[in-house]
């Protein structure tokens, strides 16, 4: 469901322009980790940078923005082609006024930052993985592999959502010729929601495009709920959808089999003082295992384990009806949560994108048509159905945020311990498992 995030920014079309390159952007440095079980963490070069659509775009040598109201202006935008000439996206060099500071290997956004008429400003900043080397998207190569991240989201509240996830966004973020801007402006954002904006991958999207491609949500949370899910998509890489294939019956599966603790009957499981007890900090672990535990077999299973004060947490196991016992995602469990999954090439066609490789998405976003109650009202979670109204948001919890840390990726086994050289295996049978280096 983090398609639902209002700013999107478009997959390009081929021959189409787009905005010329301004200043430089700031990309705040983020380090992050590779790991094997041979040679433990080792950290890389990386950075964030803001989506596209959260950039200044203004007229060429002017200070007039290209738009108005929230939509390209028609005077400087008429075409493709105008609007190419006069408008460049300028890189931005104040994250901390869009909600997003960062500091060693952690990242914070903010939904609410002061404005400078004293008021609150809201951010639902959506940030991308950069290689600080390339200047492109760090892609991820997930099959037979894990990822791991520490998370605090002790003050989100019912109704937010601090999102890091996978989309298959083209790695140079659509740069070309015709589209210099690219990876390093946040640009070429889709998901398989299909969204649609103003602008397409830098230029002004006449047609009212739909950008869709696969989607691995390893983490849709507040203190109150969390859901794990893979959206695979019937066409691969970025797909510029029209009419009705960009529709629920269209090119990507947009309902997903997700996995939510609370939904599948375990209501306990995490909350604050639960047993992922989300007052604090714990450690997110997802693996991708496949059927021949090699990194080019098929995707069979998605695995969850969580890590907090030194114990390895087992996933809860489900005890609705259906998907009784289940404690991972796998073919079956999406089968009876999902009757249109198979439909869209189910966690197969998923465990293609996750091998051609996937950029990774942080957001933070609140949800103006529903609450969120998808996420953490009635069967989904303990919140009650208007608490999650923006405006209720801003008045009561106005501080806040998600922290991402420590992310890493890697071999099995190879992303959490003393050292992230752990080699204690997932097969544990008991929920609760006192960790080696305590």
């Amino acid at each position: 469901m983090a398609g639902l995030f209002a700013l999107g920014a478009l997959v390009a079309l081929p021959l189409v322009s787009a905005q010329s390159a301004g200043t430089p952007d700031a990309h705040p440095q983020l380090v992050t980790y590779k790991c094997t079980n041979s040679g433990g963490c080792q950290a890389q070069n990386t950075s964030v940078v803001l989506d596209f659509n959260s950039h200044w775009i203004h007229q060429v040598n002017g200070s007039t923005s290209c738009l108005s109201n929230g939509s390209p202006d028609s005077s400087l935008c008429p075409d493709t082609e105008t609007c190419t000439k006069n408008c460049v996206v300028d890189g931005t060099t104040n994250y901390t006024a869009s909600g997003v500071t960062t500091s060693g290997s952690s990242v914070t956004l903010r939904q609410f930052t002061p404005g400078s008429d004293g008021e609150l400003d809201v951010t639902s900043s959506r940030l991308y993985l950069l290689d600080n080397t390339s200047q492109k998207y760090v892609q991820f190569q997930m099959l037979n592999q894990e990822f791991s991240f520490d998370v605090d989201v002790s003050t989100l509240v019912c109704g937010m959502n601090g999102a890091l996830y996978f989309s298959e966004m083209e790695a140079s973020g659509g740069q070309s010729s015709e589209s210099p801007a690219g990876a390093a402006y946040g640009a070429g954002y889709c998901d398989a929601q299909c969204p649609k904006s103003s602008w397409l991958n830098g230029t002004i999207n006449t047609n009212n495009l739909g950008a869709c491609c696969s989607e691995m949500d390893l983490w849709e949370a507040n203190a109150y709920a969390t859901q794990l899910t893979p959206h695979p998509c019937n066409k691969p890489g970025l797909y510029a959808c029209s009419g009705d294939e960009c529709g629920s019956s269209g090119i990507c599966e947009k309902g997903g089999c997700g996995f939510n603790p609370y939904a599948m009957g375990d209501q306990d499981f995490y909350k604050p003082g639960g047993t992922v007890d989300t007052n604090h900090p714990f450690t997110v672990v997802t693996q991708f295992l496949t059927s021949d535990n090699t990194t080019s077999g098929s995707l069979s299973e998605i695995r969850r384990l969580y890590v907090q004060n030194g114990t390895v947490i087992q996933n809860a196991v489900a005890t609705v009806s259906s998907v009784a016992g289940d404690n991972s995602i796998t073919a079956g469990y999406c089968t009876a949560q999902d009757s249109s999954y198979s439909d869209f090439g189910g966690l197969p066609r998923s465990g293609e994108a996750l091998e051609r490789g996937m950029t990774l998405v942080f957001s933070i976003w609140d949800d103006s048509s529903a609450f969120m109650n998808w996420l953490d009202n009635g069967n989904a979670g303990p919140c009650n159905s208007t608490e999650g109204n923006p405006s209720i948001i801003q008045d009561t919890a106005p501080n806040t945020s998600v922290t991402f840390s420590n992310i890493k990726w890697g071999d099995i086994g190879s992303t959490y311990g003393p050292g992230s050289t752990s080699k204690l295996s997932y097969r544990h049978a008991h929920k609760h498992v006192r960790s080696p280096w305590h």
